[in-house]
């Protein structure tokens, strides 16, 4: 029964977390200016570290650190973050605003869609490296009552990877929803969820190496 209810709330917290990232989606797209939407999105993942919501890009990175079972947690998150996503997709094509969202979210989705798969996985790579940066940063700082510093690591961290168009998987699913680009998204979403994965992996596994 305890395992039961862990699992549930594990569940909520990624759908929670989900829908944040599509409402820092959202915000990205409601603006002309790229450098205010970038930062602007930077809430989604603030909430997120600050709330302790789900959010399987900033789980994933931990899978070197944990017992095998931890990815089984990780995979469970990645589900609840896609109907977080697609809640906030759904509602969202409902209102005034949809008409413009949209427009801009099949802009993005065609042109990351459209990328070759090696560029999209190298491109979620660096996501990921940066998503596992920014969790990490917001760990440390919470144990240090460092709440500026948790802050500052969050919007940089997700301005850098939005500016320089890295892919991030829950991002993208979120524009794919809203946009009603499913079809399109073939090899793209599974390549970058990996992409993510290996890019969250990589400065652990790095750190390992250097523990005597």
């Amino acid at each position: 029964m305890e395992k039961a209810k862990t699992a549930v709330s594990q569940f909520v917290k990624a759908v929670i977390g989900g829908m944040m990232i599509g409402i820092g989606g959202c915000v990205f797209l409601s603006c002309d200016n790229k450098y205010i939407g970038a930062a602007l999105f930077s809430l989604g993942l603030f909430s997120i570290i600050q709330f302790g919501y789900g959010l399987y890009t900033g789980k994933i990175g931990y899978v070197p650190e944990r017992k095998p079972a931890y990815l089984l947690e990780c995979l469970f998150t990645l589900l609840g973050n896609t109907l977080g996503t697609f809640i906030d997709a759904v509602l969202l094509r409902q209102t005034r605003i949809s008409s413009a969202i949209i427009e801009k979210a099949s802009a993005s989705v065609s042109t990351k869609t459209g990328d070759s798969l090696v560029s999209a996985f190298i491109l979620a790579i660096f996501c990921g490296i940066l998503m596992y940066t920014a969790v990490e940063n917001g760990r440390l700082a919470n144990t240090q009552d460092g709440h500026v510093e948790k802050t500052i690591g969050t919007i940089l961290c997700i301005m850098v990877f939005i500016l320089c168009g890295f892919n991030h998987c829950i991002a993208d699913m979120f524009y794919i929803f809203v946009s009603g680009t499913l079809t399109q998204a073939g090899a793209y979403l599974p390549i970058v969820i990996l992409g993510n994965s290996l890019g969250g992996m990589i400065i652990p596994l790095l750190k390992k190496l250097t523990v005597k």
